[in-house]
């Protein structure tokens, strides 16, 4: 694994050294960060299969066209961490990430337990699709913030176009229930 370390040159200014993982053992910050990193590339890549059976399951036009979007962004976050892997010089690996497993599956149980074609079923399928989001968002937030604290600067500035399209995502979210969703729902 590369690591990223700042450095003393003789000149007394601060330059920045690759080093191998043989030549300097990995701490236990890079191993957290490492850690969280193979599992949001494992929620990613499953989030990929869910999120189209989500848009399968909304009835309205605009959620659909939202998560499908969403899905479609999402295999470019799968790619963007692929990236990170290889800025970091590790092959890209996933670690089961129970906590997304979990909303995995309980947006799967929204769906079988609320009839299809209905508003209920998409308010369902908003509110899963928003504790998704802000479980990314609170891990690509964190996963920021350790890489400059690394001084990983450049794994950060690619961590946070992801955030930030999280976000985005979260909010698409919000307009599309306040819009008429929630008003359907709570009349049928």
């Amino acid at each position: 694994m590369a690591t990223i370390t700042k450095t003393q040159s003789k000149s007394g200014t601060a330059a920045k050294k690759s080093t191998s993982k043989n030549a300097m053992p990995e701490s236990k910050f890079q191993k957290l960060f490492n850690e969280e990193l193979k599992d949001i590339y494992w929620a990613e890549k499953n989030l990929v299969k869910a999120l189209g059976k989500m848009a399968k399951a909304a009835t309205s036009e605009e959620l659909v066209n939202a998560i499908t979007e969403h899905q479609e962004q999402t295999k470019g976050h799968v790619e963007r961490l692929e990236q990170v892997f290889e800025m970091l010089g590790q092959a890209p690996r996933a670690k089961k990430c129970e906590a997304m497993e979990g909303l995995i599956a309980e947006g799967q149980e929204v769906v079988e337990d609320t009839e299809e074609d209905t508003a209920v079923r998409d308010a369902g399928i908003i509110i899963c699709s928003q504790k998704i989001e802000h479980y990314e968002i609170a891990a690509y937030g964190s996963l920021r913030t350790l890489a400059h604290v690394m001084g990983n600067d450049d794994v950060a500035a690619v961590l946070e176009q992801t955030l930030n399209e999280e976000k985005e995502a979260d909010s698409l979210l919000t307009q599309i229930a306040e819009s008429s969703i929630n008003e359907e729902a709570s009349a049928e």
